[in-house]
């Protein structure tokens, strides 16, 4: 997922698209925990995709609030 990709869609996806990673980000924590994570690589994507959502978000709300 690039910033591109994110910039298209709209708000309402992008903290759908947020709270999906956030649950895939705890269950990737639990993984590790507990030994059973194989992939460990997927912890940064994840961690990485979550603050580049938040940063599309966050230029969406400075941008709204700027038009009004």
């Amino acid at each position: 997922m690039n910033a591109s990709e994110l910039r298209e869609k709209t708000p309402d996806q992008l903290r759908d698209q947020l709270t999906q990673l956030k649950k895939e980000a705890f269950n990737l924590r639990f993984q590790q925990a507990t030994g059973q994570l194989e992939n460990t690589a997927r912890m940064r994507t994840v961690k990485r995709d979550t603050a580049r959502v938040m940063t599309i978000l966050n230029e969406k709300a400075a941008q709204a609030a700027s038009e009004a």
